[in-house]
């Protein structure tokens, strides 16, 4: 396959996901591991999950992130110039439409009841995007850890998320750098 396919393909694959998907860049998660990942076989899960830190990390959307991140792992920049311009281009059709007829439509009953069945099933969504997340994360007594003071700190201690993932960042930086250490030790 040339690259020109593997463009249009990356492409065609963001577009689909953008244009389908309702409820944001978490909605789209699980759509686009599905699709990479499962479908395509374009990564590994564990690639996927990677791009998945890194682009929670990053300031921006989720999913145009990963989009760029996919898109670069694949076939270099232009990927992510093709997997990028897939991924918002529906969107930003969307938007575009919407800005034009919103004063028409925001009162029709069927457009608010349209919205009050999506909302359910975003939550949905991003509840298996994490499911799935989950299982691609080595079981051990560090990760558990992690996963359950970050959910406490945000969820509980109400301590903003970029704090928590930076807090994170640093801590298993810190713990694989000694694990290291101690292994040139023996």
């Amino acid at each position: 396959m040339s690259n020109l396919d593997t463009y249009l393909k990356l492409f065609w694959i963001f577009f689909r996901v953008g244009a389908f998907t309702f409820g944001g860049g978490y909605a789209m998660v699980p759509i686009i591991q599905k699709e990479i990942v499962e479908k395509k076989g374009l990564i590994s899960e564990t690639e996927f999950l990677d791009i998945i830190a890194v682009a929670q990390s990053l300031p921006g959307a989720i999913a145009v992130n990963t989009s760029v991140f996919v898109g670069y792992k694949t076939v270099g920049v232009l990927g992510s110039v093709f997997a990028l311009l897939g991924t918002v281009l529906p969107s930003l059709f969307i938007i575009i439409v919407l800005a034009i007829f919103y004063n028409y439509i925001k009162d029709i009953n069927s457009i608010q009841l349209f919205f009050k069945g999506v909302r359910p099933a975003i939550v949905a969504l991003i509840f298996m995007s994490a499911v799935k997340l989950a299982k691609a994360i080595d079981k051990t007594k560090f990760n558990y850890f992690i996963i359950t003071a970050a959910f406490l700190a945000i969820a509980v201690l109400d301590i903003h998320p970029i704090l928590v993932v930076i807090a994170c960042a640093c801590t298993g930086l810190i713990y694989t750098a000694r694990g290291k250490k101690e292994n040139d030790v023996s």
